[in-house]
């Protein structure tokens, strides 16, 4: 595995350990951080995948365009679309005022989130954690 790709995944692992955190707080769970963390776990785990295959890693947060750059190689991927679109408003919408996230919400990212990992791992050939 290249070094780089190393390097996306271990940045991706943080946000993931990150977001699992926080949603085990029992009170006053950061949902909007959670969401936000997600989605930068999927974003690093999809430029890992593209920066294994060889292809070029924008500089974008875009989850929904990595997945389309990504679809020569995993065409099965674009499944992941719904999943994709709910996690980019984590990147931007919910980082501004006027839009709180839920509980819901928070998991149903996390759910998201699990899903493109675990998809991503077994792509590179990583045990499942």
């Amino acid at each position: 595995m290249k070094a780089d790709t190393r390097e996306w995944l271990r940045y991706a692992e943080e946000d993931y350990e990150v977001a699992c955190a926080l949603l085990r707080r029992r009170s006053k769970v950061p949902a909007n951080s959670v969401g936000f963390h997600c989605q930068q776990c999927a974003e690093k785990y999809f430029k890992a995948r593209l920066e294994e295959a060889g292809l070029p890693v924008p500089k974008i947060h875009n989850l929904a365009l990595l997945l389309n750059l990504l679809s020569p190689v995993e065409p099965l991927w674009a499944s992941f679309r719904a999943a994709s679109l709910r996690l980019n408003n984590f990147a931007v919408k919910f980082r501004y005022p006027g839009h709180i996230a839920t509980r819901n919400d928070a998991k149903q990212a996390l759910k998201d989130c699990r899903s493109i990992r675990a998809e991503v791992r077994a792509s590179l050939g990583l045990p499942k954690k």
